[in-house]
């Protein structure tokens, strides 16, 4: 990266930054016009009614910031992408508003994942690290995993933004490691989203936490899911030679969510419970219901996610002992983050 593009990223992750900051600032007064608060209820994690939908804002500033980076600064862009993303928050945010059906709301999803592969191409395999092996899936059953992947991890984000800060601590720390690992590899679009999306996420914690005076929505969380799904497809596409690691870093990079939603899901289903049903049997949401405060819980998830996501980066990056760090560092963390929802508080 030269100066000139060095300044210009800089540049671009302050714009993102303070038009996050201050745009939230000024949505918020609005929600508190309006009278648009997020009411609670039996499941919810906070007690007095607060403004929501300050996610939209986020929405905004990334995808202005996306077409800068292909209008202004010259890179790629993906059209599936961004039309993706735009269906994603545009449902999300008439959820926020209206409470859509699921349904309604998983036909856009579906909609939306099709759009971007339509563009962006999809899995056929999956390379495991540590053994080195490449599984194939072929073209049809790469296809329904892509979709799988996309859709289900939009939503597994937004079940997992029930407390202050932990949706946009993870954005944040997904969006650094992205930008990182795109840099290795010479990916300026995806390093250059992947920066937008970390100081956006920022300058909206600096709202979020506890105690938060706004909340992002369906609309923010959605986003938020939909955006670091699609950034190993953005970066395969990107990329002028294949890089397998690019899938398994995607879930590395988010584990925690993923974990305490598949361990939600399997938990529920042991118990013969709807799965479908809202609940408040996730990890984090015991923990508070345990009298943990939302920051520590918020802080648990996000120096977990930082640490692991530092040894996956050091692991791809210089290798030597780091693989063998990452992995041990992976399962310790993996078994600590399921004690913590099963165990029994006195």
């Amino acid at each position: 990266m030269n100066d000139g593009n060095a300044t210009n990223s800089i540049l671009l992750f302050i714009g993102a930054f303070l038009a996050s900051l201050m745009g939230v600032a000024v949505f918020r007064h609005w929600s508190l016009r309006r009278e648009f608060f997020d009411i609670p209820n039996e499941r919810s994690s906070h007690s007095t009614p607060t403004p929501r939908g300050g996610g939209l804002v986020i929405v905004v500033v990334c995808l202005i910031c996306y077409l800068l980076i292909g209008f202004v600064l010259g890179q790629s862009v993906s059209w599936g992408y961004l039309l993706g993303a735009l269906m994603v928050a545009s449902v999300s945010w008439l959820d926020d508003l209206f409470s859509l059906p699921f349904w309604s709301r998983l036909i856009v999803h579906l909609a939306a994942a099709g759009v971007l592969i339509y563009d962006v191409g999809f899995w056929s395999e999956l390379f495991v690290p540590f053994v080195s092996l490449n599984v194939a899936f072929g073209k049809i059953l790469g296809l329904i995993l892509t979709v799988i992947w996309l859709v289900w991890f939009l939503n597994a984000y937004n079940f997992m933004d029930g407390i202050d800060g932990i949706a946009a601590l993870q954005a944040l720390v997904s969006g650094i490691a992205w930008a990182v690992l795109a840099s290795v590899f010479h990916l300026e679009s995806v390093f250059l989203l992947s920066g937008v999306l970390a100081a956006s996420s920022a300058g909206f914690l600096i709202h979020n936490w506890q105690p938060a005076r706004i909340f992002m929505g369906d609309v923010g969380s959605a986003f938020f899911g939909f955006t670091l799904a699609a950034l190993p497809l953005l970066a395969r596409s990107e990329s002028r030679t294949e890089v397998p690691i690019l899938p398994f870093a995607a879930v590395l990079f988010v584990w925690f969510f993923v974990l305490d939603t598949v361990f939600t899901f399997f938990r529920r289903v042991m118990s013969r419970k709807r799965v479908w049903e809202a609940h408040r049997e996730h990890i984090y949401q015991k923990l508070i219901i345990e009298g943990e405060k939302h920051s520590a819980v918020t802080l648990t998830y996000g120096a977990n996610s930082a640490f692991l996501s530092l040894l996956v980066l050091l692991a791809i990056i210089v290798s030597g002992i780091f693989p063998f760090l990452a992995f041990s560092s992976f399962i310790i963390q993996t078994f600590w983050i399921t004690y913590l929802g099963i165990r029994k508080k006195r």
